[in-house]
């Protein structure tokens, strides 16, 4: 167990992990999974390492161990409540400690306070949402999707991974999955008097029709006593005791674990293993930024329930749209326009669904559809919500008895394998996703959206300069949360290990897939996200008959001085005596970051062979994102800051003539705008994608991109005063764009 935690970081290093590929976390998971009477000795070895580490301020530690702890008592069925309550006492221990330790602290308290009492709860939650077993009790819904760019990603890579996720869910029939939940709750609740043996069995055999209705009963039992407003650990107890007697007969349940096995059979040595299904996960091959939101449709609303259109962009989205009334209904007014004018009784509204109503719907031309949506929907706060609370926590009792600010049925966990290449497509996605959602408004109240990211880079060998080019976020990530780098940064190298191994076809043998294990820890255990800031760009084209275009970019934006030149009647007469030389010259104007948040313009000339903007951290001291806070109560300057490097060309003069030399220039910036002076134009090259490049560049301009609509909030009130209109000012500024990428900590400081 000591193996795979993280040792102390000396100064001035990097992160150094006893063994890098996580095989430790693994290797242990899997030995408590074949013996699960192991579990509880596990539980003890945690606790106490974790409160060695607390006692001795070895913080490092504490996240891996926790997450670890968590791990094996969501899978375990003989944990006494006597360790929960240890457990549980020890995470409430954990609430003085500063961000991140408090957040994850907390939320492992939230669950082991619902374990406690009904123990199989956190185990029949996930294999429901996960599987999408069908109940009324608890209608939460998860999916896993998997993203690879062909062009990115080799054909062998994508082959192994979807033959690695199809042979592992090929096993995972909704039969199995319920005769795991009703063998798993039973066990972690009557402990060594059920006869896990004898049970298993039992539900082998057991018809379709009849394993439904023990797995109702046991969904019913832990719901009902869950979402109760005291839940009682005894009281679950008698539940499952009837259940247990119904499943295998008042005899058999009376003999219990230690009583003669049936048959003169010998008693069991080790419990049966309960394995914990891998979610559900379906394999997508990345096509354009719109599939993603097409996929997500389709998730809410399957392939039966549409109607009729194949462009996604006029679906009729059942159960998603609000209420018929709610709309607006679009009528030309003849009257004078006076109350006593009009006949009696016209000042009453007709019922809904009367013949007036309708015919006025029929009749509406050239209006203006409106809906009305709660106030606070819009915020960009309201997107996410708290992550995995839902599935956890949430009171499974439909729409209206959901926890405050828990109002979503669904999880979709967007997982994405490549380079930083494939993090800007998906940042394009994303904003696309976002800018979607403020017109059709169809996603975000039914959906909770999560991130992910695992780094692939090129099989082939590639320099060590150009493997850490493509792979900056994935290292930023590694520096700021080392339980990703352990657990996530390492799967390259196994990753392309699988690719090389020759296909089997044999279905029939037991396989232990290393990295849908290593993929399934980390959409469960990671929950903490890490907000990148999106930068958009206006670039201006020396043509001036082409409109500006716009982009975005999440990394990087690199600038190169073409060969090519401007027509020289386009340029003025002052600017054509400008002396020939390497580079161009350059007009910088930028908005300087200073702690203050004063606002501060610079305005430069230079003359410079390249430029590379990135919006990425240089060091490990420096933050790219809030780690628990929501993107709107994030720091101003860690968020929306540029580091701007520029080669800049000296020219000197000595007595053989003029030499010109380079330097760079390295400052820091929340707005830059960069225009070319000379006859050079310029070539933009947007999160390193030699797709997303734009040639011919006279200028562009490029600032943090902003929230969809986020300044449409603004409450427009006449008679306010200058302080009240100063805050309105303030309410109504765009909010910055944030897209969030989840891992298991967010930032250690």
């Amino acid at each position: 167990m000591r193996g795979f935690q993280p040792s102390p970081r000396p100064p001035g290093n990097p992160w150094s992990l006893k063994d890098p590929e996580g095989m430790w976390r693994w290797s242990l998971h899997k030995k408590v999974e074949r013996d699960p009477g192991k579990s509880p000795a596990l539980v003890r070895i945690l606790l106490r390492e974790l409160e060695k580490a607390e006692s001795e301020d070895a913080r490092h530690v504490i996240i891996p161990l926790l997450h670890t702890l968590m791990y094996v008592l969501t899978k375990a069925t003989g944990i006494t409540e006597e360790l929960h309550r240890r457990t549980y006492a020890f995470c409430t221990k954990l609430l003085t400690l500063p961000a991140p330790y408090c957040t994850i602290a907390l939320d492992c308290a939230i669950r082991l306070k619902t374990e406690t009492a009904v123990p199989g709860t956190l185990y029949q939650r996930l294999v429901i949402a996960e599987q999408n077993l069908t109940n009324e009790l608890y209608p939460y819904r998860e999916r896993v999707f998997l993203f690879v760019d062909p062009e990115l990603v080799s054909p062998s890579v994508c082959s192994a991974l979807l033959l690695e996720i199809e042979a592992a869910q090929g096993q995972q029939t909704p039969e199995a999955c319920m005769r795991h939940v009703v063998s798993h709750a039973l066990q972690a609740a009557l402990g060594e008097a059920c006869e896990a043996g004898v049970l298993q069995r039992k539900l082998q055999t057991s018809s379709r029709r009849a394993l439904e209705h023990y797995f109702h009963a046991v969904v019913a039992a832990v719901e009902q006593m869950a979402s109760g407003p005291s839940p009682s650990r005894e009281g679950h107890l008698e539940r499952l005791k009837e259940i247990y007697c119904s499943l295998l007969g008042p005899a058999a349940a009376a003999r219990g674990r230690c009583g003669a096995c049936p048959s003169g059979e010998p008693p069991q040595d080790r419990l049966p293993s309960i394995p914990l299904p891998s979610p559900h996960i379906t394999f997508h091959l990345w096509t354009n930024e719109e599939q993603l939101w097409k996929e997500l449709v389709l998730f809410l609303c399957p392939r039966s329930q549409l109607r009729l259109s194949a462009d996604l962009e006029a679906l009729d989205l059942q159960g998603l749209l609000p209420d018929r009334e709610l709309a607006r209904a679009s009528m030309l007014s003849t009257d004078s326009g006076i109350e006593r004018d009009l006949p009696w009784g016209a000042d009453e509204p007709p019922t809904p669904g009367s013949p007036e109503v309708e015919q006025a719907r029929l009749k509406r031309k050239g209006g203006i559809k409106k809906r009305v949506w709660p106030p606070d929907i819009l915020m960009p706060g309201s997107w996410d919500g708290p992550p995995g609370l839902h599935q956890r926590t949430g009171r499974p009792s439909g729409d209206r008895g959901l926890l405050p600010g828990v109002s979503r049925l669904h999880t979709a966990r967007v997982l994405v394998l490549g380079d930083d290449r494939m993090l800007g497509r998906l940042a394009r996605a994303y904003h696309s996703l976002r800018k979607r959602e403020t017109q059709k408004f169809c996603l975000t109240p039914r959906l909770s959206l999560q991130l992910y990211y695992i780094p692939v880079l090129a099989s082939e060998k590639p320099t060590a300069s150009r493997r850490s080019e493509l792979g900056e976020l994935a290292a930023f990530l590694g520096r700021a949360d080392p339980w990703y780098e352990s657990i996530v940064n390492t799967l390259c190298p196994a990753i392309h290990k699988l690719a090389e191994m020759p296909l089997s076809l044999d279905t029939s043998q037991t396989v232990d897939p290393f990295i849908l294990d290593a993929i399934t820890y980390y959409v469960r255990m990671g929950t903490q996200p890490i907000y990148f800031q999106i930068y958009a760009v206006k670039i201006f084209l020396s043509d001036l008959s082409q409109d500006p275009a716009e982009d975005i970019f999440l990394t990087e934006l690199k600038v190169k001085i073409q060969d090519s030149k401007f027509p020289r009647e386009s340029l003025s007469p002052r600017r054509r005596g400008v002396a020939e030389g390497p580079g161009a010259e350059l007009s910088v104007r930028y908005q300087k970051a200073l702690l203050s948040h004063r606002t501060r313009e610079v305005t430069v000339s230079l003359r410079a062979t390249g430029l590379v903007l990135k919006a990425l951290p240089a060091g490990d001291t420096e933050v790219s994102g809030s780690t628990h806070c929501p993107p709107t109560a994030a720091p101003e300057t860690d968020h929306t800051c540029l580091n701007i490097s520029v080669t800049e060309v000296v020219k000197t003069s000595n007595l053989t003539g003029r030499s010109f030399s380079t330097v760079t220039n390295t400052f820091r910036s929340a707005n830059v705008q960069i225009q070319s002076q000379d006859q050079r134009l310029l070539t933009l090259l947007l999160d390193k994608d030699s797709c997303r490049a734009y040639r011919d560049v006279a200028r562009f301009e490029v600032a943090p991109c902003p929230e969809p609509c986020s300044g449409a909030q603004k409450s427009k009130v006449l008679g306010l005063s200058s302080h009240q209109e100063e805050i309105e000012r303030t309410k109504a500024k765009a909010k910055p764009l944030r897209m969030p990428i989840n891992t298991f900590s967010g930032i250690v400081q």
